[in-house]
């Protein structure tokens, strides 16, 4: 397939207002039902999605499962992935709805973060002095949301804190399906259903321990509730196969550059349709998070190999 740099940014900008809307539309769940529940609709929904492609590729190219099913370490990295990915989705619900979709959005933007300090220490990935730099302005800037434009520890915000949690998973995950999309050929897609199906049989299972199944019928029933678990659940799975197909035209780090605004878009959204303000101190640690973003990227091409 050709490459397009106009057909790739479109496709970052898609994910833009994706990423944007998703933390509104976490928060805006029905109220009555627990954040549990609403964690396996999502799933479920991302799983529908994921189905027209998965039926397209298993005409054209057969299932590839078998390759991680016989390889060890490929299916290992296969569970333990599906039951982190099931875990983050439940905490982006929850933060969405705890520490509020401005603060969760600018907190997600720790992910670039996190994955380069796990590159440096897990892969021997040396990074140059003005990444560190960087890298040590986005902490001040996540310190300053945390404790809500204080850096007293007192004034630590914990849901904000416990958002953070989110991009330390996703860095962590993505980072071990790395080793299996180039070690096998099963797709993007396949490696997702995967991960869908093992998050989705995660989530049931807690389910049983912190509430009932009764809860989860009786939610599964709501329409309020099926509809803004559908909207978000293919909102979600778009922005995941939308990113893969920018990745096809143009490099990771000309889309990441794309999506940095998320948080502003979120912050527009919330605004025009929520009626909710903005606090200073959110939006002086989203500018400096989005600072320190670029300037990573800026980074890592300035002194690649």
């Amino acid at each position: 397939m050709a490459r397009s740099r106009g057909v790739g940014i479109g496709l970052a900008l898609l994910c833009l207002l994706i990423l944007g809307a998703m933390p509104i539309l976490a928060a805006n769940r029905p109220a009555r039902f627990e954040g549990l529940t609403f964690a396996i609709a999502i799933t479920f929904w991302q799983l529908v999605a994921a189905m027209p492609l998965f039926a397209l590729e298993m005409k054209r190219d057969g299932w590839r499962l078998p390759q991680l099913v016989g390889r060890g370490s490929a299916g290992l990295i296969t569970l333990a992935t599906g039951a982190m990915f099931g875990l983050s989705t439940y905490m982006y619900v929850v933060a969405a709805d705890k520490a509020g979709p401005v603060s969760m959005v600018i907190a997600l933007q720790a992910y670039p973060l996190f994955a380069t300090a796990w590159e440096t220490l897990f892969l021997g990935k040396r990074k140059s002095r003005l990444e560190l730099f960087f890298m040590a302005v986005m902490l001040l800037a996540l310190v300053y949301l945390t404790t809500e434009g204080t850096f007293r520890i007192s004034d630590i915000s914990w849901w904000s804190a416990f958002a953070l949690g989110i991009p330390l998973i996703w860095s962590i995950a993505h980072l071990l399906l790395r080793h299996v999309l180039t070690t096998t050929a099963i797709t993007p897609n396949q490696v997702t259903i995967s991960r869908l199906v093992i998050s989705g049989a995660f989530l049931l299972l807690l389910v049983l321990v912190i509430e009932t199944p009764g809860a989860l019928v009786e939610a599964f029933a709501a329409a309020d509730f099926q509809k803004a678990a559908f909207i978000l659940g293919v909102a979600y799975y778009l922005e995941l196969i939308l990113w893969f197909y920018a990745m096809r035209h143009i490099d990771v780090s000309l889309a990441s550059s794309v999506t940095v605004p998320a948080p502003a878009v979120t912050m527009l959204l919330t605004v025009l349709f929520l009626g909710g303000g903005v606090a200073a101190y959110q939006v002086a640690a989203m500018a400096v998070i989005a600072i320190g973003m670029y300037g990573l990227l800026f980074a890592g091409r300035r002194y690649v190999a």
